[in-house]
C-alpha cells in the first residue's frame, strides 16, 4: 500500500510588492492556516517517509508553519518541477518516488493539486468535494493498492480524507478576513 498526501500552499499575499509570483509570501490568515493543518496532522498521526515540495516562497513558509503546528520539521526535498505543475508532471513525478517510502507528502500549488486528485481518485463523495474547489492550505489523502509507486495509475485511489482550514476552523473559511 503506498498513501499520498496532497497540501496546497495556504493563503498567500497578494498585496505584497514582489516581482515575480515565485515569491510572493503568505499572508497572516495562511500563516494561521498552515500552522493549524500542521495541528492537525499531528493529531491525526499522520507521518511521511518523504516530503516533496515546490520551492516557492509560499510552499517554503507553508510547510515552516505546518512544521511548528506538527511539532516537527518535515525535511521536505524542493523539487522546482512542483511549481505550478500539471497533473501530468506531478503523476510522473508521482512515479518517479521512492518504492520504500509508503507514505509520501506532496505540497504545491493548484491547479495541478487538484486536478492530480481528480485524475487519480475513484468516485465518493469526498472527491465531488474537491471538484468544487480545493483551497489553500487544504489536504487531500489517498491510499493505493500497489507497491511500487510507478504502478499508480488514473481513477485506481481511494480518497481517506480532504481536509480544508475552515473545517477545523470556520474563521480560516472564505468569509472571514
Amino acid at each position: 500500500m503506498k498513501t499520498l498526501t496532497l497540501l496546497r500552499h495556504a493563503k498567500s499575499g497578494w498585496d505584497d510588492p514582489v516581482a515575480r509570483d515565485f515569491d510572493r509570501p503568505l499572508n497572516p490568515k495562511g500563516q494561521r492556516a498552515a500552522a493549524m493543518m500542521g495541528r492537525h496532522l499531528r493529531t491525526e498521526g499522520l507521518e511521511f517517509d518523504h516530503v516533496l515540495a515546490s520551492p516557492a516562497v509560499r510552499v517554503v513558509e507553508t510547510l515552516a508553519q505546518v512544521a511548528t503546528g506538527y511539532g516537527s520539521d518535515l525535511a521536505p526535498h524542493w523539487d522546482q518541477r512542483l511549481y505550478l505543475a500539471s497533473a501530468g508532471t506531478l503523476l510522473d513525478l508521482v512515479h518517479e518516488l521512492p518504492d520504500g517510502a509508503d507514505r509520501v507528502l506532496f505540497s504545491g500549488h493548484n491547479p495541478g493539486l487538484e486536478e492530480l486528485v481528480l485524475l487519480l481518485a475513484g468516485e465518493n463523495g469526498l472527491r465531488d468535494s474537491v471538484e468544487v474547489k480545493f483551497p489553500t492550505a487544504s489536504l487531500a489523502e489517498m491510499r493505493f493498492a500497489v507497491d511500487r509507486w510507478a504502478d499508480v495509475k488514473p481513477g485506481a485511489g481511494a480518497l481517506l480524507r480532504f481536509t480544508r482550514p475552515r473545517d477545523l476552523d470556520p474563521t480560516l473559511g472564505p468569509d472571514y478576513n
